[in-house]
């Protein structure tokens, strides 16, 4: 099963004075996504945005709201979440006791459900909950911040999540040191969402990201090729 690649520029990185206008821009460069980073300062080591600067956010643009939540508990602010207009929301395997209920309770929301894994979160986490995701998002860093290195251990793991999804119509998705030097690495392993946040809006303005965004597109074919 080919599934469609796609780019999700993580806002994270973007100018926080202008953050309406940064979403505008990235989806206007060709971004198919938009990457929500949400973190607590519990269970990562940084403090970002909430609902809030989602909902203010969703009239600048159509494309999907891809929804990280790096938070612990999760399941109290999913519906939150949910009313602020993020199209996939996911959690992180140990942010909650019964992941099987929060993805129940994403998709009881009328929202795609995700499953993020840490570094050294194994992929068993997720074994019995397959049929229940909608996308596994895979950290190639650990996460709370921006700007790290592609950890390269992490080629195997999307390989074997790429393998452990089979037919079904889950996304894989790809998350930290993503570069058009890594791209292929990760499409070639199976990923078919790359989320880069550093690499894209160091640029300035929407040329910049449409150069950018371009490259890491075509270097993420070249994986697949």
């Amino acid at each position: 099963m080919t599934r469609p690649l796609l780019i999700s520029p993580s806002i994270l990185a973007a100018d926080f004075a202008r953050l309406g206008q940064e979403v505008s821009d990235v989806v206007d460069a060709g971004a198919e996504w938009v990457h929500l980073d949400v973190m607590d300062g519990h269970f990562v080591p940084n403090i970002s945005f909430g609902p809030a600067v989602i909902k203010a956010l969703r009239p600048h643009t159509k494309a999907i709201f891809d929804c990280h939540l790096m938070i612990a508990p999760a399941d109290p602010y999913l519906a939150a979440f949910a009313d602020a207009g993020c199209d996939i929301i996911t959690v992180h395997a140990e942010a909650g006791p019964h992941l099987h209920r929060s993805l129940q309770t994403i998709r009881a929301l009328g929202k795609k459900a995700g499953v993020s894994l840490n570094p050294a979160t194994p992929l068993s986490a997720i074994e019995h909950v397959m049929d229940d995701l909608d996308l596994i998002l895979v950290m190639t860093v650990n996460p709370g911040f921006g700007g790290q290195k592609y950890i390269p251990a992490m080629t195997d793991k999307i390989a074997k999540a790429n393998a452990l999804i089979g037919n079904r119509p889950i996304n894989l998705e790809v998350d930290g040191g993503i570069t058009a030097a890594t791209a292929p690495l990760v499409t070639k392993a199976g990923a078919n969402v790359l989320v880069a946040g550093s690499a894209i809006y160091q640029g300035k303005g929407v040329d910049d990201y449409r150069k950018t965004i371009d490259t890491l597109r075509m270097a993420a074919k070249g994986g697949r090729a």
